[in-house]
């Protein structure tokens, strides 16, 4: 690292992976880092988890990967990624009209690409240890954000013993604070030159945000709560129960159950229902779950998970509600900017919601260095190859998109020095709060959309149909720009507000596609007599080749 003659003090609130890696990229780039966390040290396993569960997996994906390669630190994805379990799969379990268990592989990506299971804890930890390997780099745990003067970059913070359960309301299971908890310690005044909100759903740097900035917010809790389960290792040989490199999906109408595989052979599950359904299981567990169970999850308990432990669970595990946060604008003049969670919390459907946050912190800093912030890498390094087969087009055209511009050119930081006045920073943030607010929008709108999906369309034969025609064309006619949505978001970096764009027209032309064989069809059954069953192959042919443009 360049020693920064003039170093600028950034204050990240929140140590989670999106913060960890906001303040890896300050860091690398010559700033003085302060990490405040409403928690203890998130390394040690006595600190007590935001929502009082065991952490749940989470699923990391491209953009998430992506956004970590150009941290700057060598070895922080190898590292990384050696310590995830590949899921190239999605397993269906259910039971077949004649009572027969059965399991069905859909593969996410017809090129063999995968999404990688890790546990929180781990990445959080590789994340920190990094942080902590860097001298301009300063921790502060257990300090709760109680209030911001953004218009003087002030900020103050509560020392605190330990956090407080009553930090966290969404979790209803747990006993009130004592009187003690309720104290108020001496407050901690700090200045900085910016000030970045990475510190989840229910963000106390939003909080203060919204008493400078007029931003408009949307916050919606869904008719879903969720709890967490465990299926442990076989006993006999302490191997995987099922297949660990899938992840698992019991389907419901209403309700599913999830299992992602841990790196010690067990799988960290969840299950997915209406308040309503919980409230009639959560009145007599003992009687109701099982049969519950086996009725929607076949296969589960006790092949899984034993009967006692199904309601064990149940009962001493916290129901938690599903919430989705919208807000614009992320900033406030050149002092603050929130990301991940704190600017735009998402159920957990897509599993994009840390790989969004870990992308908004490259495209904040893609953003500052271009405008002027920063200086430009002395050498950039050549970006990260992509696969040949890579289909990120133009949603509208279908034609390669034109390169990024160098606000979004995504190559890895190198250490630099602060440089560019405030109004370049109050640039950069208006212009990085303008590009990501419809991507975030949009993710959000996909990862709603797509519980639906996981929970029913999976086993839908239109669902089965659409995905098997769009894989076909991608693998067998790539120079058609054509994938599937899950594929552009789990493996590419294409914008999150195009891809969306992309897949509706792909769906449209799908829709015109299936229209017109009818139709072509029928005026071949029509003339059966006249003509021969080759001409009318040659009619649906010619459709297909006029509604996917195919020789243009």
């Amino acid at each position: 690292m360049t020693e920064n003659t003039n170093p600028r003090k950034v204050v990240v609130i929140g140590a989670g992976p999106v913060g960890a890696l906001a303040a890896l990229y300050a860091a690398v780039r010559g700033d003085d880092v302060e990490v405040y966390e409403l928690r203890g040290d998130l390394r040690d396993p006595s600190t007590t988890p935001l929502n009082f569960t065991k952490s749940i997996n989470l699923a990391l994906s491209e953009r998430g990967i992506n956004s970590m390669r150009h941290a700057g630190v060598p070895s922080l994805v190898d590292d990384i990624l050696k310590e995830t379990i590949p899921m190239h799969a999605r397993m269906i379990h259910g039971r077949s009209k004649l009572g027969e268990l059965y399991q069905d592989s859909q593969y996410y990506d017809v090129h063999g690409r995968s999404i990688h299971a890790v546990d929180r804890a781990g990445l959080n930890k590789r994340l920190l240890d990094s942080l902590e390997a860097m001298p301009s780099v300063t921790f502060f745990f257990n300090h709760k954000l109680t209030g911001a003067d953004f218009n003087h970059n002030t900020a103050w913070f509560e020392h605190r013993a330990h956090a407080s359960k009553t930090d966290h309301a969404q979790n209803p299971t747990q006993p009130s604070a004592s009187p003690a908890e309720h104290q108020r310690n001496p407050e901690k005044e700090v200045h900085f030159d910016l000030l970045i909100g990475a510190d989840g759903a229910h963000s106390a740097a939003r909080y203060h945000l919204m008493k400078f900035a007029r931003v408009n917010y949307q916050q919606e809790y869904i008719d879903t709560l969720w709890c967490e389960f465990h299926i442990p290792p076989r006993p006999a040989d302490n191997s995987f129960a099922i297949s660990p490199n899938h992840l698992h999906i019991w389907p419901g109408t209403s309700f599913m159950f999830i299992a992602i595989p841990s790196l010690d052979r067990s799988f960290t599950c969840t299950l997915f229902a209406p308040s309503a359904t919980f409230a009639s299981l959560s009145a007599s567990p003992e009687t109701s779950l099982p049969p519950f169970f086996d009725e929607n999850f076949p296969g589960l308990c006790p092949d899984l998970i034993t009967t006692s432990d199904l309601v064990a669970q149940f009962s001493d595990n916290p129901h938690l509600p599903l919430i989705s946060i919208k807000c614009t604008p992320y900033h406030y003049g050149s002092s603050a900017v929130i990301v991940g969670d704190a600017a735009h919390a998402m159920v957990p459907f897509y599993g994009q919601g840390m790989n969004a946050g870990l992308e908004d912190v490259r495209v904040l800093f893609d953003f500052l260095d271009t405008h002027g912030v920063y200086r430009a890498p002395a050498a950039p390094p050549p970006p990260s190859p992509q696969p040949s087969f890579s289909t990120d087009t133009d949603s509208a055209t279908g034609t390669p998109p034109p390169m990024p511009s160098p606000s979004l050119s995504s190559t890895p930081a190198q250490p630099v020095s602060k440089i560019g006045p405030s109004s370049n920073l109050a640039t950069a943030l208006a212009a990085y709060t303008a590009y990501r607010t419809p991507d975030a929008h949009t993710i959000n709108d996909l990862a709603l959309h797509n519980y639906l999906e996981m929970r029913s369309s999976v086993t839908s034969p239109l669902y089965l149909f659409r995905k098997h025609v769009e894989e076909f064309l991608y693998k067998y006619f790539p120079r058609l720009g054509w994938s599937t949505q899950y594929s552009r978001v789990s493996f590419g970096n294409q914008r999150y507000s195009a891809v969306k764009e992309r897949s509706e027209w792909q769906g449209t032309l799908l829709r015109g596609v299936v229209l017109g064989v009818g139709m072509v069809a029928g005026v071949g059954a029509v003339g059966v007599g006249l003509r021969r069953r080759e001409t009318i192959w040659d009619g649906v042919r010619g459709v297909v080749g006029r509604m996917i443009g195919y020789g243009r």
